[in-house]
């Protein structure tokens, strides 16, 4: 397994350490002047299209921006006459459906060729009848489908308690956000104002009065039609509510929705959340000038990218994130006797440490502390601010970069994540993002979740930060809840010897974060685990060196594999490599060559393709940061173990 290895030579010293210098700077070119970092986050089409929906069910049309987007989404569309649901993907009929609604919204003319492809490729998948649940929600909304085009969901869901098995409780963060303003928007059946009387009829193989089953499947497991059966009788059987009680549920839902609010960050700061919450204010009467939805609309508005020629509403953004991961790259590359200007760019990190330090959520207890009420908070969230949902995730990969930092001011924050991170693990080792034990895998069978991702389960990426975290603060008593992680990553691992990536594409993304955990944890290189991941990797590496994954493999795609290198997936297997001890192997001197190679003058990397997933199968992103702070990492990481003695890496990421 050590493979072959070549001693560097001076030359490739020296680009070596031009590339790390050159990318270094470029990243502190992009600090923003309060110390954080913050780069743009993209989806498919489907964001940006529900935004000039969103648009034209309010009557607040901005038409510059839609022209822009317009522009946008006319460029993502795909040469199969659609709209797919990342880079290069194929067809997707419900981003088709609301990318063709939304340009005819615009005003672009159902005749010109664009929109003609499109139709006709949306009518050969089987028409606008045959997509998901939240596509048909928003074509209810503007009266293109009947109601009962949508699953049963009664807003008195939000009086259940979490006993109660489709209690909101029981859902993840983001399905519990969005879900509280929707179910209000279902009990209501408002209609959009859509000024310009758009409609889409067009895209119908079936008039959408005469369909009689809009729930068909296909269904996950024989769960699916027992829950189709009782969607049947629970539509019915809503008229039969008394109007009190219907009242008392609204009541709750916008109770839910008022006190999480996040200002212009928005609910659950998200945007499928905060849209529902602006379109339930208008349902509700309340007046666009009321503080509540008017700070519903500005955090909408804040999503937006505005370029010269295009512009795009984001799902969310990520600054946490971006400062966290670009301060772990940057922290490398200036550590070991290479560094370049290191005591200037430690006084930038150190402002961006800063900034992150006073994000720590300490004084609000989130919807997590419905599972733990007696734990104190002490974690981050991946937005600016976004209170009652920080993640496990973020608040690990903070916490390990403020701790590397070594300022003692920092202690008291890392020893206040420390317990919540504890504090947060499941029952079977692992860690989910939001939510302890969000398991209840039966709600991913109900008719309103076609998309499969209602839950929050335990997952190997997340554990594994948390297993880097705790390992790289070296606390005996906490060998036990690292033993038990252990033990959840060891069961999670596939029989190629990779691991599932839940938040970054994919199996590459996965093993990468759980070779570090490994490594920190002082787990034998010569383990099984650890062998069989490192021949995987080793074996995914394309012919020029580099590694790339594309997000077919969340769909019965080959794992790693992709038909081009990319920088982040490069970068991650390099620094899983390094973590598993083959800093020496050919395979990641021939990865660390093609990175240099593929760097461009200004010390950028280029990246079309998506990197990441926010629900496999449904809906993937792009982090434009990734193709930027992971080569460096990866790179100064090399270069730092090219003369270090023992070869292992001390911190846990």
């Amino acid at each position: 397994m050590t493979g072959r290895s070549v001693p560097l030579k001076n030359k490739v010293i020296e680009t070596l350490d031009d590339a790390i210098f050159q990318a270094q700077n470029f990243l502190i070119s992009r600090q923003h002047k309060d110390g954080h970092w913050v780069f743009e986050l993209e989806a498919d089409a489907t964001i940006p299209a529900e935004y000039i929906l969103l648009e034209h069910f309010l009557d607040r049309i901005d038409e510059d921006l839609e022209q822009k987007i317009g522009v946008y989404l006319r460029r993502i569309q795909g040469d199969h006459g659609g709209w797919p649901l990342y880079y290069d993907g194929k067809f997707d009929i419900s981003a088709s459906v609301k990318a063709y609604f939304a340009l005819k919204a615009i005003g672009d003319n159902c005749d010109a060729p664009h929109m003609k492809r499109a139709r006709e490729a949306i009518l050969s998948h089987g028409g606008a009848e045959t997509a998901n649940v939240f596509t048909r929600f928003q074509m209810a909304l503007f009266g293109e489908v009947p109601w009962c085009a949508t699953p049963a969901m009664p807003v008195e869901l939000m009086l259940m308690p979490k006993q109660a098995l489709f209690s909101v409780w029981n859902m993840s963060y983001w399905s519990r956000t969005v879900i509280a303003p929707l179910v209000v928007l279902a009990a209501l059946k408002p209609k959009a104002i859509n000024p310009k009387n758009v409609h889409i009829q067009e895209l119908f193989l079936t008039p959408p009065d005469k369909i009689k089953k809009w729930i068909k499947g296909p269904f996950r497991s024989q769960w699916g039609y027992l829950f189709k059966y009782l969607d049947q009788v629970v539509r019915p059987a809503e008229k039969f509510i008394p109007q009190r009680l219907r009242q008392m549920a609204i009541d709750k839902a916008m109770e839910f929705v008022d006190l999480r609010l996040n200002g212009e960050n928005g609910l659950g700061a998200i945007y499928p959340a905060m849209a529902n919450a602006v379109m339930a204010y208008r349902a509700l009467n309340v007046k666009d000038d009321d503080p509540r939805a008017s700070i519903a609309w500005a955090s909408v508005q804040k999503l937006i990218v505005i370029s010269d020629k295009e512009a795009y509403c984001q799902p969310c953004v990520s600054p946490i994130w971006d400062t966290a991961l670009t301060g772990h790259a940057i922290i490398e590359a200036v550590s070991g006797v290479r560094a370049h200007h290191r005591e200037a760019t430690l006084n930038k990190l150190s402002k961006g440490l800063d900034w992150l330090k006073y994000r720590q959520i300490l004084d609000v207890k989130g919807d997590w502390a419905i599972n733990c009420p007696n734990l104190a908070p002490g974690g981050w969230a991946f937005q600016y601010e976004n209170d009652y949902y920080p993640d496990v995730d973020d608040t690990a990969v903070v916490g390990m970069l403020l701790n590397r930092q070594g300022n003692p001011d920092y202690q008291e924050s890392i020893e206040r994540a420390r317990q919540w991170i504890i504090g947060m693990q499941s029952s079977n080792g692992g860690w989910g993002a939001f939510d302890i034990d969000n398991n209840k895998m039966l709600l991913n069978h109900i008719p309103f979740s076609d998309h499969g991702a209602l839950l929050d389960p335990p997952t190997a990426d997340v554990t594994a930060r948390c297993v880097s975290f705790l390992s790289q603060l070296g606390h005996d008593e906490d060998k036990p809840i690292i033993d038990k992680a252990l033990y959840f990553l060891r069961a999670e691992q596939e029989k190629s010897g990779a691991w599932f990536g839940r938040w970054g594409t994919n199996y590459i993304y996965g093993t990468w974060s759980v070779l570090c955990a490994l490594n920190a944890a002082d787990i034998d290189r010569k383990d099984p685990m650890i062998c069989k991941a490192v021949e995987w990797l080793i074996s995914v590496q394309r012919e020029d060196g580099g590694w790339g994954e594309g997000e077919e493999s969340y769909e019965e795609g080959v794992q790693g594999q992709y038909h081009q290198s990319l920088p982040s997936q490069t970068a991650w297997a390099l620094l899983g490599l390094m973590a598993a001890g083959q800093h020496q192997h050919l395979a990641v001197q021939r990865g660390i060559a093609w990175l240099i190679s593929q760097q461009d003058e200004e010390g950028q990397w280029d990246e079309d393709p998506y990197n990441a997933v926010g629900f496999p199968r449904v809906f993937y992103l792009r982090y434009h940061g990734y193709r930027q702070f992971f080569p460096l990492f990866a790179l100064a990481r090399y270069r730092n173990l090219q003369s270090s003695n023992t070869g292992k890496i001390e911190v846990g990421f």
